[in-house]
């Protein structure tokens, strides 16, 4: 076979190296202001190839087989790898035709490392024939050789995906006739989807495998428009999870070992049989415990038990009994479901369990919701994984104080909490709970309290805003029920997190939490957002895209295109960024329900949905868009 277009290259360069040439031809000084024309990837001293934004795609595209190390300097792993990645090379190149191994600095090339998704170092990626596939093999010396000379051979083949192609032909006979299975809706130009696709497709080969196989599936959304509608699909990628066909949300990780951990628990039925001797072992210390009661297992009420807790399995723990012990500690009846408190929580304010009778023609869906509507005590702890439940209510008020559970200081944590519980009685419309001031720093920030000198610090967070109470020197109960009150007649005001309001502006407008009514909510002007992160790559990716569109628009005196930092600003519920970056678009008309961009990122993309959606004159740019 011949010798490959790059390979060719490097003996050219280094003949001339070695006849000499003149200084007026070649200065090694110029070689750090080569452009995407000059010549190709270099050779460093142990025979690793380097490449470089203007080289990368020619020499991929070049290259039959090739292994790429997207690496960093300062990276002990990539230090580590180096002598064998480095060894590998050398006897690689010896090959007939050779197998050419090369490196990418990502801290220099970090639009290139971007562009092919690097998260980590080193990731080391190998293309054939111009296609990239993810490097699982060994890394060392004799496993990269190995690994290569497999893909170097004519007859290589990737695997079939394990990922199942799901369209409307095909989706319902699939999920049908699957007792579990896993649904990707995603976009194809989706950077999320981009990254999640690899660690999904190693998911679905391992769960493939495994001895009760379950399915993952994959839907392009932006194709199969009807069936995302039919699942409520508003966000690339949305995972669902399926049961006979029955779709419930999707709550676990996104990388493979997580989704192939929360996969497999999501086997079997949620809830578990529980004896006597089991039950010190199923009360939990910090939450609510589930247990339903029966006479047997064949009573039909417990079908119905356990198809309610399918969706909610991972943030409860549930069980069942048929124990008579049991029924007679708890003097429960056969079909009954208590909510237990916590004994932590409890206090003589409120019932130690919360009971609900299933009945013949009862739906799974009553059950689900009587377990939510009583998930909180009176006064709980805002802390750890029980905070994703209190995001979603509203009001809540939140007492800032030292929340210590040890021996030493647990005593002094519950009188404070029984004292909030005697006000919290006579507030059931609010929710309450305790937090540990030192690890809610962000949060007594968000509150504008962060300077607060007080031991104690009380806000309420209702409709997405953040209303502090001011500073009191001691407890005073009269003071806390004033404040509460005045809230509920609408007397407080919102603390508003904004960065300083900027003095002048660009082509892309910068809101920021002051100016967020001013300059998104004027019903004279459409708005396009973007509410990015800034460390976020894709963001960063953005940013000069999104600055063009800006410049074309500069005629139309009534389209605003801005940005907002949102890590650094609040901004309206209607508004709130489910990912980085979120954008949307605030026709004058629909200020308060704004139009969330789903489309492409390219200029021509925003363009088009502008013209579509444009409540304002474009000027001339109408005609010529």
């Amino acid at each position: 076979m011949k010798l490959s277009k790059v390979l060719l290259l490097f003996i050219a360069g280094s003949l001339l190296v070695a006849v000499g040439f003149c200084e007026d031809e070649y200065d090694a000084d110029d070689e750090e202001g080569a452009t995407e024309g000059d010549a190709g990837p270099t050779e460093d001293e142990d025979g690793v190839l380097v490449l470089s934004k203007y080289n990368f795609n020619d020499f991929i595209q070049d290259t039959e087989t090739a292994l790429v190390e997207f690496y960093a300097p300062w990276c002990g792993h990539c230090k580590s790898l180096a002598p064998e990645y480095a060894a590998a090379a050398k006897e690689l190149k010896e090959l007939d035709p050779p197998v050419l191994l090369a490196k990418v600095d990502a801290t220099i090339e970090s639009d290139l490392a971007q562009e092919q998704e690097v998260s980590g170092y080193p990731t080391l990626k190998f293309f054939k024939n111009g296609k990239s596939f993810e490097y699982d093999g060994p890394r060392n010396q004799a496993g990269i050789v190995a690994f290569m000379k497999t893909r170097a051979s004519p007859d290589w083949k990737p695997d079939p995906e394990a990922v199942v192609v799901l369209t409307k032909e095909n989706f319902a006979d699939t999920i049908n006739t699957e007792e579990l299975a896993l649904v990707e809706f995603y976009a194809p130009w989706c950077g999320h989807c981009k990254s999640l696709a690899p660690k999904y497709e190693k998911a679905a080969k391992i769960l493939k495998s495994s001895p009760e196989p379950i399915v993952l599936g994959k839907v392009d959304a932006t194709q199969e428009s009807e069936l995302a509608q039919e699942y409520g699909v508003t966000g690339y990628p949305t995972l669902k999870i399926f049961r006979k066909g029955e779709a419930f949300d999707y709550n676990g990780p996104r990388e493979e070992r997580g989704i192939v951990e929360y996969m497999n628990k999501q086997r079997g039925e949620p809830a578990k049989p529980v004896d006597k001797a089991a039950l010190k072992f199923f009360l939990q210390e910090e939450d609510i415990s589930v247990l339903a009661f029966f006479d047997d297992e064949k009573d039909p009420r417990l079908r119905i038990y356990q198809d309610a807790l399918h969706d909610i399995r991972d943030d409860y723990h549930v069980g069942y009994t048929t124990d008579k012990a049991l029924f007679k500690q708890y003097k429960a009846n056969p079909g009954s479901v208590l909510v237990l408190n916590s004994e932590r929580f409890y206090t003589k304010f409120e019932p130690k369990w919360h009971i609900f009778d299933i009945k013949e023609d009862t739906k799974s869906e009553e059950i689900k919701r009587f377990i939510l509507d009583h998930q909180f005590p009176l006064v709980g702890y805002y802390d750890g994984s029980v905070n994703k439940r209190y995001a979603d209510q509203s009001p809540l008020c939140i007492v800032f104080y030292t929340v210590d559970w040890s021996f030493d200081f647990r005593e002094v944590t519950q009188m404070w909490r029984h004292k909030i519980a005697e006000i919290a009685k006579d507030y059931k419309d609010i929710r309450f709970a305790v937090a540990n001031d030192d690890t809610n720093q962000e949060l007594l920030k968000d509150f504008g309290l962060e300077d607060s000198p007080e031991e104690m610090n009380i806000g309420i967070i209702a409709d997405g805003k953040k209303f502090p109470m001011e500073p009191m020197e001691e407890f005073d109960s009269d003071h806390i029920k004033e404040f509460l009150d005045n809230f509920k007649k609408g007397k407080i005001a919102p603390h508003i997190k904004s960065q300083p309001v900027p003095k002048k502006q660009g082509l892309v407008k910068v809101v920021v939490g002051k100016t967020f009514q001013q300059i998104v909510m004027d019903k004279s002007k459409d708005v396009l957002i973007e509410l990015y992160a800034p460390w976020c790559g894709h963001c960063k990716k953005l940013e000069p895209i999104y600055k063009d569109l800006a410049k074309k628009f500069k005629p139309a005196k009534d389209l605003v295109i801005a940005k907002l930092d949102a890590t650094a600003n609040d901004v309206p519920d209607e508004y709130q960024a489910g990912g980085f970056p979120t954008i949307y678009f605030a026709p004058t008309n629909k200020k308060n329900n704004p139009i969330k961009y789903e489309g492409g990122r390219e200029v021509d993309d925003f363009v088009k949905f502008l013209k579509t959606k444009a409540t304002v004159s474009l000027g001339s740019l109408k005609d010529e868009l």
